[in-house]
């Protein structure tokens, strides 16, 4: 996982309530193997219509939305199903964070999973973002989101953002265990049954 730097760029505003895990990866494209790829599914629903053909009213289809890194959005973001995907796909897609008043439990704990940070604000500051398409610069480090010089904090759980900033998975802080874990499995080769 790429270690979590300050993020600067204009947000995409996705003004909906109660966006699901349904509508951010559908079902029917969750056979890929890997973690990437998904970038392209990423409310599929709402991109294409039914004949694969991009909805021109659609925040993602603007080309003025383009590369940006910041997904702003509504309460309840990622609510329905546990699917990890919907983490894999914003991340592929190229958000490396989420900004929203209240997020569902699940999707909340996939994203520090999996590199993408969700930011929770008060109503009033994510109302203020909505309303004003300016750049800013969410810093993990210091818990904060910067935009036309107001300073906007947020909270995180210590051992969750210092993984984020070390760039670590659960895969990737077990293997800093590694001389701990050979070491324990030395210990246990004499008592191992014999094959």
């Amino acid at each position: 996982m790429e270690p979590f730097a300050p993020v600067t760029s204009r947000a995409t505003p996705l003004d909906r309530v109660n966006v699901d895990t349904d509508q951010i990866v559908p079902k029917q494209f969750l056979k890929l193997v890997s973690r990437t790829g998904f970038g392209q599914y990423l409310f599929y629903d709402w991109r294409f219509d039914s004949e694969g053909r991009p909805r021109k009213d659609f925040v993602l289809n603007d080309p003025k939305y383009s590369g940006r890194q910041i997904l702003l959005a509504r309460d309840n973001f990622g609510s329905g199903s546990s699917r990890e995907h919907a983490a894999w796909a914003i991340l592929d897609y190229g958000f490396r964070a989420v900004i929203a008043p209240s997020f569902a439990d699940i999707f909340y704990n996939n994203c520090f999973k999996n590199g993408v940070l969700p930011v929770r604000l008060a109503p009033e500051e994510v109302e203020y973002l909505f309303k004003n398409d300016l750049e800013m610069t969410i810093d993990l480090g210091k818990q904060t989101v910067t935009v036309d010089g107001k300073v906007m904090r947020f909270e995180v759980d210590g051992f969750r953002k210092q993984l984020l900033l070390e760039g670590l998975d659960s895969i990737g802080l077990t293997l800093q265990l590694e001389s701990h874990i050979a070491r324990y499995e030395e210990k246990q080769q004499p008592f191992a049954p014999a094959l």
